[in-house]
């Protein structure tokens, strides 16, 4: 292809947009304050939702949207469209996300949402269950119908709605957060010598372990880290916890490893690696068989407690987690992770 203008739709290279779709809740939705309940409707029907964004929208969004009722050569049921869609969408506020899944989610979105017609959208659809306007009412009205939320018909469109909403600025890149946890091993796992083993627990329980690195640690590293620790110093009054964090970490060395698996592996791994206190983690977890410490010795020695290894709470945790203590120069270690397991696109700005 000649350099120039891309083709027709090309916002995107190198992610497989059947695998997922742009949402973009209505005006009416976000009126009606609605957006997060669609969302989670969108969540617990198994999609993964990410990159939620609020947008402002300029008449050419409107425009691109409704592209193919603006261009089609068809009878219009709405004989002033363009008009229509400047007065429902012009300078109003919209919500939008990304949604992931198997291929074949655009299709099953669709069906999510129900019909275009809410008093004629089925029972557990969206529509169905959230919508209060009619096809009959907004003819009357000379307006559209308010309908709440939006998916994209098919990979075409998530490609162009991408672009349309998010920008050109904004371009997909493959990670895995939700099948993958940043394991840090911490200052006394290395002294004791029990990184191998913290890992291969790990390794048994049924994660992958990947992308080992040794770490001196920076302060402004554990500050980040720990950030609920000191913004809720306030209840460890028994503790100095900035300076017990300093004491514990900085210039110290850890060991992190990614750990990737199926859904749910951050549940898992926390499970596995048992109570923050080693004397109350059960036998089988690796604070409970590996540690040597308890919170009462902590708090009487005014310190933090020593149990071995961290693993991230969740998804978003993760992503922290991997921009603290890999960097963003790391990323690649990502996208080199087991291909068994589908990897899903996150928004990120140039």
């Amino acid at each position: 292809m000649s350099a120039g203008k891309p083709m027709s739709g090309a916002v995107v290279d190198g992610v497989d947009f059947d695998r997922w779709a742009v949402v973009l809740c209505k005006p009416d939705a976000v009126a009606r304050g609605l957006t997060s309940r669609i969302l989670e409707m969108v969540a617990s029907a198994g999609f993964t939702v990410t990159n939620r964004m609020d947008v402002v929208t300029q008449p050419w969004q409107a425009h691109v949207a409704y592209r193919d009722m603006l261009a089609g050569t068809g009878r219009r049921t709405i004989r002033d469209l363009p008009a229509y869609i400047d007065a429902a969408y012009a300078g109003q506020p919209v919500t939008l996300a990304l949604a992931y899944g198997e291929p074949g989610i655009h299709a099953r979105l669709r069906q999510l949402i129900g019909h275009t017609d809410p008093v004629r959208a089925g029972a557990g659809t969206i529509r169905g269950e959230l919508g209060d306007d009619s096809v009959a009412v907004a003819r009357a009205e000379n307006r559209l119908v308010r309908n709440l939320v939006h998916t994209s018909d098919d990979p075409a469109g998530a490609r162009r709605e991408f672009g349309t909403w998010y920008g050109p600025g904004g371009r997909l890149e493959v990670t895995d957060f939700d099948h993958c946890s940043v394991v840090l091993c911490k200052p006394d796992a290395v002294s004791r010598g029990l990184v191998d083993a913290v890992l291969d627990r790990i390794a048994a329980a049924g994660a992958e372990i990947a992308g080992r690195i040794d770490v001196t640690v920076q302060p402004w590293q554990v500050h980040v880290h720990y950030w609920d620790l000191l913004v809720d110093a306030d209840h460890f009054p028994d503790r100095d916890i900035p300076a017990c964090l300093d004491n514990a970490y900085a210039g110290k060395q850890v060991t992190v490893a990614l750990a990737h698996g199926e859904g749910g592996v951050h549940d898992r791994l926390r499970q596995l690696i048992g109570h923050f206190d080693p004397t109350r983690a059960a036998a089988g977890t690796i604070r409970g068989d590996l540690g040597n410490d308890s919170l009462e010795a902590a708090v009487e020695q005014e310190r933090l407690v020593h149990n071995l290894v961290h693993t991230s709470d969740d998804a978003d945790a993760a992503r922290r987690d991997f921009g603290t203590w890999y960097g963003a120069q790391r990323r690649r270690l990502l996208t080199a992770l087991s291909a068994d397991v589908p990897l899903q696109p996150t928004l990120t700005r140039r």
